[in-house]
């Protein structure tokens, strides 16, 4: 739409902020306008008063406002030229507008009609009402404002609108581009001086009209907008150096992944020189990089809100970044007995790199980054080593030792009736101590007349299991003749053609093989719920195994490198008759200690003294 022949109304101008105001007549007669919406916007504005001042006198809205914006706050680069008989004139500029509508009769609107309902709920109450009673009033003086708090007014948006409508208006006669005072305007756009003795600008020798032509690179000032002062813009942000980018990205986000990092600076930045920044500025902590607390606390600063010194808030900080390494959850209490600062100072800590989950503490506040570090091994290793040494630092300060966190961590893992290692010590040698008398109970259990080979070699008494069904369906399981669990030379399970034993398919004894490669000790009804979710997970019709009874699962375990561990559980065990077979895995000149569930606590097996004991709860 071309306002050029459009009749203009009033100007005004505001110098020293370089803001003008146009006010253009509208064609109330043209096909295009609204006569009904017009009268509406005016009685909006103006109201049914006739006292006030109208914005639209013909009680209609006929004339629209144009209001101008900088086009560009840095107008030394630019001027306005006009080419006139072969001659180039230029002329320097101050400034540059565009002039865009403003709807400012849309406030005005609002102001009356905040009037209007003012009016109406004062209106409510006599106006013959007495006098209210006489209140007293307490008169108090406000403190000398600080300087801080002096900068945080001015660069509000209330004290800006203050400043910018103290300024008056300097009203203008306005002239078409076809008025002769226009013509003669523009004549100044023409130098009046042509004599070329009296221009010494132009007048250089090549040298200088060269540098003036090509100048020496400089760094262009850049204005930066007004807004938050922790605030940057992306735009701003890139035109930084990488390193202060990925330190400003650090100090406010203050835990990110890389690849979250990567995405944030330009495309096609070289994720080797991003390693090398933000290893000054950050450390690995679960595979994520965290700001470090130098840079969020630097020296000659203090806490915000208990006034501790920076160099005690970067060691109390550098234990909670510390303590996540080794683990995803940490209680506040027991950060904050170790390092002993204000409550207020620990949450921060905690705030910024954690979240608080309902009776676990606070948890760190992403996933472990695996990609990260299998992708980086050399960069995960050197900030282990850096943590070597933080811990070491910390340990001289905060008097602690690491492994009495790892105690604690497996203690709060197991469960509530295993004690941790002590408790394994305590059993291995109990182990030794009691093995005696446990051989002099099993000995008393087995029937007398038979005889059996032990695993030494020498002749023993035969072991006899007290035998429970295995189901219903199934028949109950005999260990006569095994030795611990194994088929013996002359057992009938050891030849499966003779009628007696069960033929062992290769396929169900790779699956007992390394099913217990995974676990190393399970009881029956483990391995039997683990096969039937490995059934369960083969194709329709596949019968390799064809009808497998807890016999036979039973004997291919034995047949497996395994043996049948001599559980004795109390009497007032609740565990089912399959919970209180146990088998481990057992190669030959080979120890383990495992922990398994089930009745007992802790269970430590020692095949190569031929002993198996068990503390109970």
């Amino acid at each position: 739409m071309s306002y050029d022949n459009a009749a203009h109304l009033a100007a005004r101008i505001k110098p020293k902020q370089q803001k003008v105001e146009l006010e253009v007549a509208m064609d109330t007669m043209s096909p295009n306008y609204c006569r009904s919406k017009g009268e509406q916007i005016a009685l909006n504005v103006d109201g049914t008063s006739s006292e006030d001042p109208s914005v639209y006198s013909m009680k209609m809205m006929d004339k629209q406002t144009f209001s101008s914006i900088q086009a560009t706050t840095n107008t030394s680069r630019f001027a306005a030229a006009v080419f006139h008989k072969g001659e180039l004139h230029l002329t320097p500029l101050q400034g540059v507008l565009q002039m865009r509508p403003s709807f400012s009769y849309l406030d005005k609107a609002d102001t009356k009609h905040r009037e209007r309902e003012a009016a109406n709920e004062a209106g409510d109450s006599s106006q013959d009402e007495a006098e209210e009673d006489v209140k007293q009033i307490t008169v108090r003086f406000s403190r000398p404002e600080s300087e801080q708090a002096r900068q945080r007014r001015i660069q509000s948006y209330e004290f800006l609108q203050k400043k910018q409508a103290e300024e008056p208006w300097v009203h203008l006669h306005y002239h078409g581009i076809k008025d002769g005072r226009s013509e003669h305007e523009r004549q100044y756009l023409y130098c009046q001086a042509m004599d070329a003795t009296e221009n010494t600008e132009l007048v250089k020798t090549p040298c200088e009209y060269l540098a003036m032509l090509m100048p020496p690179l400089a760094e262009e000032k850049v204005i930066k907008p007004m807004g938050p002062s922790n605030v940057l813009s992306m735009a701003q942000l890139r035109t930084l150096p990488l390193g202060e980018q990925v330190r400003t990205l650090m100090k406010n986000v203050k835990v990110m992944p890389f690849a979250n990092l990567m995405g944030l600076l330009a495309s096609g930045t070289d994720s080797t020189a991003v390693l090398r920044c933000i290893q000054q500025v950050a450390l690995l902590v679960q595979g994520n990089w965290v700001v470090k607390s130098d840079v969020l606390c630097p020296k000659n600063t203090c806490s915000s809100h208990s006034g501790v010194p920076a160099e005690v808030l970067c060691r109390g900080r550098d234990f909670v970044m510390w303590r996540f390494t080794l683990e995803r959850t940490l209680m506040r209490k027991e950060v904050a007995a170790i390092i002993k600062l204000p409550p207020e100072d620990v949450k921060d800590f905690l705030e910024q790199m954690s979240v608080p989950r309902l009776n676990r503490g606070w948890e760190f506040l992403l996933p472990t980054d695996h990609d990260f570090i299998r992708k980086h091994p050399d960069v995960a290793q050197r900030q282990q080593m850096l943590w070597l040494g933080i811990q070491s630092k910390l340990e001289k300060v905060f008097n602690f030792s690491k492994d009495d966190f790892v105690a604690k961590k497996d203690a709060r893992m197991a469960p509530a009736h295993v004690s941790g290692d002590q408790r394994l010590k305590a059993a291995r040698e109990s182990a030794r101590e009691s093995h005696t008398l446990m051989q002099r109970e099993l000995d008393a259990r087995r029937p007398k007349g038979s005889t059996n080979t032990g695993s030494s070699g020498e002749s023993s008494t035969p072991v006899q299991v007290k035998q429970e069904p295995m189901s219903d369906s199934e028949e109950p399981m005999d260990t006569n003749g095994s030795i611990n669990g194994y088929p013996n030379s002359t057992s009938p399970l050891s030849d499966p053609h003779n009628g007696h034993g069960h033929a062992f398919t290769p396929e169900l004894q790779e699956f007992v093989r390394s099913t217990f490669r995974k676990h190393y000790v399970l009881c029956l009804s483990e391995v039997k719920r683990l096969f039937n979710l490995h059934l369960a997970s083969l194709p329709t019709g596949h019968s390799v195994y064809g009808h497998v009874t807890d016999r036979m699962l039973q004997d291919t375990i034995l047949q497996s490198q395994c043996k049948q561990i001599l559980v004795p559980f109390p009497p007032q065990s609740n565990a089912a008759a399959d919970e209180q077979k146990v088998f481990g895995l057992w190669e030959s000149g080979e120890t383990f200690d495992k922990v398994i569930s089930g009745s007992c606590s802790l269970i430590y097996c020692d095949f190569e003294e031929g002993c198996t004991v068990l503390d109970f709860c």
